[in-house]
Order: C-alpha cells, then sequence, then structure tokens
C-alpha cells in the first residue's frame, strides 16, 4: 500500500485550493522565466537568497567581534596573573613596628607600615608601593617598572618619576632644603 507521492501542484489541485487554470499559468510563467534567463544571460536576484548571505555576513562579523573581545579579555587576566605572580616573588618585607607611611589611593588615604631605611628609599623612588588586591606590596622601582607594562593600575606610589621630573622644572625652591622631620 506504498502512496504514490504527488508534487506540490497535483496536491494543490487535489485538495481545490487551485484552479487547474491557475496551474498551468503558474508553470508556464516558471517556464517563461527559465527561458528568458537562458536566451538573455540575465539572472534573476532572489531576495530571500540576498537576505540570506547578508545574515550569514553579519554574523561572521558579529563573532568576529565577540571572539577579538574574549581574546582581549584572556590577554588581560593573562597579563594580572603576571602582576600578581611579580607582586608575590619580590614583594619586600613589611615593618610592623616601623614608621608610618601614608599614601593615596583612588582619593583615599592609605597607611603602611614600613622601615626608616623603606620609607626614605619610597620617596627617593628607589621603592615603590603596589597593589595586590586589596594588600599593599613594596617593591623595588625595577619591578614596578615591569608591573607597569603590563597593568600599570596596579603601581599606587612609584616617585622615581615624580623625582626625575620634579628635577627637570624651573623650580624657584629648589636651593631651600626640605626639612627631615616632616612626616604627616
Amino acid at each position: 500500500m506504498s502512496k504514490q507521492k504527488l508534487s506540490l501542484q497535483e496536491q494543490l489541485l487535489k485538495s481545490g485550493l487551485v484552479s487547474s487554470a491557475h496551474a498551468k499559468s503558474a508553470k508556464s510563467d516558471k517556464h517563461k522565466q527559465v527561458q528568458q534567463q537562458r536566451n538573455n544571460n540575465v539572472k534573476v536576484v532572489d531576495e530571500a537568497k540576498e537576505l540570506v548571505k547578508k545574515a550569514q555576513a553579519e554574523k561572521i562579523e558579529r563573532d568576529r567581534e565577540l571572539n577579538q573581545l574574549r581574546v582581549q579579555h584572556e590577554e588581560q587576566k593573562h597579563r594580572l596573573a603576571q602582576v600578581k605572580q611579580i607582586i608575590e616573588l619580590n614583594k619586600l618585607p613589611k615593618d610592623p613596628d616601623g614608621l608610618v607611611y601614608h599614601f593615596t589611593d583612588n582619593n583615599k588615604i592609605k597607611t603602611l607600615y614600613v622601615s626608616e631605611t623603606m620609607r626614605e628609599q619610597i620617596i627617593r623612588g628607589k621603592l615603590a608601593i603596589v597593589r595586590l588586591g586589596e594588600v599593599y606590596e613594596v617593591v623595588s622601582s625595577d619591578v614596578a617598572e615591569k608591573i607597569i607594562v603590563r597593568h600599570i593600575a596596579s603601581v599606587i606610589v612609584d616617585n622615581e618619576h615624580l623625582a626625575i621630573d620634579v628635577m627637570k622644572e624651573d623650580d624657584p625652591y629648589a636651593n631651600y632644603q626640605i626639612p627631615d622631620d616632616l612626616i604627616w
């Protein structure tokens, strides 16, 4: 009991949705269109195909942009992991009984307890203060340079560049010495 498969045109005729005259007209129109294409070497633009191509091109572009964002995010994660590793390997021990060194981070005054020699080296730019999460660590200025290359926001205090800039400017107070006991 296999049923013979009918074409769509035959199915429509059988169900009575289309008259035989309408079916013959559609068939002849299609035949004329094919003949015209063959004779004139003209391609009929299929709007549906064009829309599909355009949608595919937009999807490819969107996927490329999303992939680029994902790659940038992965690179940033990798750089932050490098910064964390550099800080962990090169941090200097802090002195909980030492002098207080105040500095600002995001317009908030923070406090770090360091030895007197470390405080002097921070002021002169030989040492720098960096942030590792919510914790502040002291590292050498060379290590701070490596961190600046990877993530500049991790370096909080780096007086090395500040000292060089002050020397270059025409400072009218350059001849006056700053008192050593000036601690805030």
